[in-house]
């Protein structure tokens, strides 16, 4: 190696790296890989959806420094380095017909603009690869989505010095490859809800599959399968970090842990960018990356 390995992880709210690609990013710090976790609101919207929480005063008045505090112990939890974007949480509408997106929110911000923001952090963290969501969010939040457009813009923008000109964006500099999380596909969720099962065991997921098939949810191809097993404590460690949106006694956890490791010990993603020649399917996010280094 010759060029030090960066990763990106670009998410909407304080919580979201640490349910998608959480152990994958602990996995890569363990090998020396330098991670930044890009976060884009700061989750000032969420609810409370931790029960043993809900109704205290302070958390509700307070739940913007709350969810940054929160952050900064799953951050050292996870060995990363964290950043902020800056943008005020959309919260998720809810009703028929949907209310209108507050005003200000990141949702509502003129694309290029946000994009810019995270330009200056590829050009200055310098990534060979960024990892995002999909066209659809992974589920369909506004901030989501939003990430995901400004991931798209960016990614190319980080290497156009006349959308994004040097002097107002930092050097320019092109990432090799983008990824959309898919931690939450079909596969993972058959595979462990049929071994609780053939275990004589209760699953969580058996309304979450009718619900697939209800919404009639599309397949997504799943290019990269990151063994990651061994670093799936710290991930729940940096999950339960996040007290004001995840219960520990909830839903999370009920897959006890050797199950999750014999039965799904891999992260999975979705290749949707690639400027390096790489063979589908892969086990490393770097993989075309690290031999040309």
């Amino acid at each position: 190696m010759t060029e030090q390995l960066r990763l990106m992880a670009v998410h909407a709210h304080p919580d979201d790296e640490s349910s998608k690609g959480a152990a994958t990013m602990a996995k890569y710090v363990s090998e020396g890989v330098d991670v930044l976790v890009v976060t884009c609101t700061g989750g000032e919207r969420g609810s409370v959806l931790n029960p043993k929480l809900q109704g205290d005063p302070y958390i509700e008045e307070n739940i913007h420094e709350v969810r940054k505090k929160e952050m900064d112990e799953a951050r050292e939890i996870l060995g990363v380095d964290q950043e902020w974007l800056g943008y005020i949480d959309s919260g998720l509408p809810e009703g028929d017909p949907l209310p209108p997106l507050p005003e200000g929110c990141f949702a509502l911000e003129d694309e290029d603009g946000a994009a810019g923001r995270l330009v200056r952090k590829i050009r200055a963290f310098r990534p060979q690869v960024i990892t995002t969501y999909d066209e659809n969010g992974g589920y369909p939040h506004p901030d989501h989505i939003m990430t995901h457009k400004i991931s798209m813009i960016a990614f190319d923008g980080a290497g156009d010095a006349e959308k994004y000109p040097e002097d107002d964006f930092g050097p320019v500099y092109q990432p090799r490859k983008l990824y959309y999380n898919q931690g939450f596909n079909r596969p993972r969720t058959e595979a462990l809800h049929q071994a609780l099962l053939d275990r004589g065991l209760e699953s969580p997921y058996g309304d979450w599959l009718k619900r697939w098939d209800e919404f009639e949810r599309v397949e997504r191809t799943l290019t990269t399968h990151v063994p990651c097993a061994e670093f799936y404590e710290i991930r729940d460690k940096a999950l339960i970090a996040h007290a004001t949106q995840i219960d520990p006694d909830g839903g999370w956890f009920r897959v006890p842990m050797d199950i999750q490791k014999e039965v799904w010990p891999t992260e999975e993603y979705e290749l949707a960018r690639s400027l390096v020649d790489t063979s589908l399917p892969e086990d490393d996010l770097f993989a075309g990356i690290r031999d040309n280094a």
